[in-house]
């Protein structure tokens, strides 16, 4: 996503130590890495327990009341703290206006604390992540009442788009592979490459969208896992806003249909759950939809769906890693004006993201690290932990991203339909690719059967 901060403009081939303090992929990096810390050590010490704090679904037979009390009153003054307190660090780091920032701050969390409330409610839960509220209510302020300027100083979307995604790298477990083996790798890592470059080639060679930002965005949402997988793509190839926004409502429009419909047609057909929940983890895009779809066949559909993507998951800092060096050299080639043109070393590290190193830092740490030093039944707890902050760090973001865009820019998304047909086409190819690798891998005609249960 485009960054404009004036302290992105230094030497190409040089590093300069200033930059740990000054960049805001670097300042991403630190808060993520302080958030990580500061609950691993609490939980391992046995001296705190921190987290952020977390709406329970209400509504129905559970009131609204009930789930809002002064514990709950209490998590999120300290989750304000928390991040208030960190953003405004990085805020500080960059030169940018604190005493704009605070006031500013504390409305937009505001405003995404109404968000997540809304999120939570049963319904909305079930079917929409809080993404897609975060963006309508934004959208509603900004195109009707209009954002005032005095928010505006907080609406720093990259900023907490790169440290959520940072956080969001120790969620990714490399031991799922374990479970599920070369099956689980040969759905999620064959097919999801296949399909990214299916959608690429299609978008800009058949279709001829100009926006490749926004073709590699979709394709990754598509083949990936929705939302983060978007997150990630858009920042590693600086893709706008509104690029972003299109994504991630495509993704959870179509989610919502798959998540009901893809179960019902997997038992008219008389698919088994192994091979059935395997199918609608490598094609649905949410992690959260996969497992109630999952759930929908059975304990061994939900548990076959749910590896599946979690292995799938994995790639999401492999993909963004690709996408920021291939997007950096054609940068430059576009820059230069040709096609031949070399891309130094040195101007590659100066276009890289650098966020994506702190989500494969991060990942590795609860793989290899935390996992061998205190436990899986620990590293899962760090990690749900983290999973909180990480969501109230989106959660800023999309409703900074609601906040900042106007329909009219919307629109232009939607132009000639062909955003639209990539995400169509490419989701039916991506259907189809999967069953096929589903049906060599797990039927049984050519492979012996995993046991999951």
């Amino acid at each position: 996503m485009t960054n404009t901060n004036s302290n992105d403009i230094v030497t190409a081939d040089k590093f300069k130590l200033s930059d740990l303090l000054l960049k805001e992929d670097w300042l991403a990096i630190w808060i993520g890495f302080i958030i990580i810390a500061a609950v691993t050590i609490g939980l391992v010490s046995g001296a705190y327990d921190l987290k952020a704090v977390s709406f329970s679904t209400w509504g129905g037979e559970v009131p609204f009341t009930e789930i809002f009390n002064a514990g709950t009153l209490v998590g999120l003054i300290t989750t304000f703290i928390i991040l208030g307190a960190l953003f405004t660090l990085g805020i500080y780091f960059q030169k940018k206006s604190v005493a704009k920032f605070i006031p500013a701050f504390i409305g937009l969390f505001v405003i995404t604390t109404i968000v997540r409330i809304i999120s939570a409610q049963v319904i909305f839960n079930r079917y929409l992540e809080f993404a897609f509220w975060a963006l309508v209510i934004g959208l509603v302020i900004a195109n009707t009442i209009k954002t005032p300027n005095w928010l505006k100083p907080a609406l720093q979307t990259e900023f907490y788009i790169k440290a959520g995604l940072v956080t969001f790298g120790a969620e990714v477990l490399f031991s799922n592979i374990r479970k599920f083996g070369l099956y689980g790798l040969g759905i999620a890592w064959i097919v999801t490459p296949i399909v990214i470059i299916f959608m690429w080639f299609f978008g800009t060679r058949i279709l001829k969208i100009k926006n490749k930002s926004l073709v590699i965005t979709i394709a990754t949402a598509t083949s990936v896992c929705g939302t983060s997988a978007a997150i990630a793509v858009a920042a590693a190839s600086k893709a706008k806003k509104t690029d972003l926004t299109f994504a991630v409502g495509i993704s959870l429009i179509f989610t919502v249909v798959m998540m009901v419909l893809f179960p019902i047609f997997i038992k008219a057909i008389g698919l088994n759950e192994l091979m059935g929940g395997a199918w609608i983890g490598g094609t649905v895009d949410s992690t959260g939809a996969v497992t109630l779809a999952g759930a929908a066949l059975g304990e061994l559909g939900q548990t076959s769906a749910t590896l599946v993507k979690m292995i799938q998951n994995i790639l999401i800092g492999f993909v963004a890693f690709a996408v920021a060096i291939f997007f950096t050299s054609a940068e430059n080639k576009e820059k230069n004006g040709s096609e031949k043109s070399s891309v130094g070393i040195g101007e590659i590290w100066h276009r890289f993201p650098k966020f994506i190193l702190g989500f494969l830092a991060a990942s590795i740490f609860t793989s290899f690290i935390a996992q061998n030093a205190f436990g899986a039944k620990a590293t899962s707890t760090i990690i749900s932990n983290l999973g909180q902050f990480r969501t109230w760090a989106f959660a800023l973001a999309f409703t900074s991203i609601g906040l900042e865009t106007n329909f009219t820019e919307l629109k232009e998304q939607f132009s000639g339909g062909k955003p639209v047909t990539l995400y169509v086409v490419g989701q039916l190819f991506n259907i189809i690719i999967t069953f096929a690798a589903v049906w060599i891998l797990l039927s049984g005609t050519f492979f012996p059967i995993p046991t999951l249960q």
